[in-house]
């Protein structure tokens, strides 16, 4: 069956089961030619991975163009390493549970692999389980800068958001997601809006919101089983990157509800600088 039972769960609450079947049918378990192609030219992923006590992280993947690569239609290679500090190597010598998004800010273009990685002194290896493509909705138009310098430190750790942390959730027009499903496994997703959109409620606590998709419903479904969530914040001046593992809970509406357990602050992660150009024309009018 495509969808696992939180998926299904929530396409029945919003009335679109039928739809997400038909959207359903585009999801693949290989790398095509056109795919190969497009992850050639990327330098942009997000892994999705779970620790040994089942808590969801988010972290940054980058490299030169052509560090994403198809060893074989079943399998992606991914030639970089995690920044200092951040939890996905020990997160996969414990879960090889892996969910991918790899996305081209520069072309609204962006495409989910999801299945089971190893990693090793060469970067990671993914074993796929699916391949498909999402639209381009929310996501906002920049251009690349040339890189910047990347020095990143270990993170600074906190159990709390201080002022300038909650200062840049509540600045973000771009937002990554981690999930899982015990059925599905680990996935990486991807959200956009106005600044502001992330509301910060505390220094433990962020709402969500849910704009219109493709009906699928792949990370509210996940958090309906599993309710913790990794979010990744990247600053495209600066290369900072912020991450977060949370406590989740989807409420009426379809918002989610974020009770923040661990922060990592990283400055200087990442060496990619982008522009923004446009904000994406399906972000709802500000209220």
């Amino acid at each position: 069956m495509t969808f696992h039972s939180g998926e299904r769960e929530v396409q029945r609450r919003a009335g679109v089961a039928d739809e997400a079947r038909a959207v359903g049918r585009g999801i693949g378990h290989t790398l095509t030619p056109p795919v190969a192609r497009f992850l050639a030219r990327q330098r942009l992923a997000v892994a999705a991975s779970l620790d040994a006590d089942g808590r969801v992280w988010a972290s940054l993947l980058t490299g030169a163009a052509g560090f994403l690569s198809a060893d074989d239609p079943s399998r992606l290679r991914i030639a970089a390493q995690p920044i200092p500090g951040d939890p996905l190597g020990p997160n996969l010598a414990v879960r090889p549970e892996l969910g991918l998004l790899v996305i081209d800010p520069q072309t609204r273009q962006r495409m989910r692999f999801n299945g089971r990685a190893r990693l090793s002194a060469d970067g990671l290896n993914l074993e796929l389980q699916q391949v498909y493509g999402n639209c381009p909705k929310y996501i906002q138009l920049r251009e690349a800068d040339p890189d910047g310098a990347a020095a990143p430190e270990a993170p600074r750790v906190s159990s709390t958001l201080d002022a300038r942390q909650r200062a840049t959730i509540g600045n973000a027009d771009t937002l990554f997601i981690g999930s899982f499903h015990p059925e599905g496994g680990a996935d990486a997703s991807h959200r956009g809006g106005f600044p502001g959109f992330v509301r910060v409620l505390g220094d433990d606590r962020l709402v969500l919101p849910d704009y219109p998709g493709n009906n699928m419903f792949n990370t509210l479904g996940n958090l309906v089983g599993h309710p913790r969530a990794g979010l990744l914040f990247v600053d495209f001046a600066t290369g900072d990157v912020l991450q977060i593992t949370a406590r989740a809970r989807v409420e009426p509406g379809f918002e989610v509800r974020l009770d923040v357990e661990e922060v990592r602050d990283t400055r200087a992660a990442s060496p990619l600088r982008f522009r923004l150009l446009e904000y994406s024309p399906a972000i709802p009018a500000r209220s």
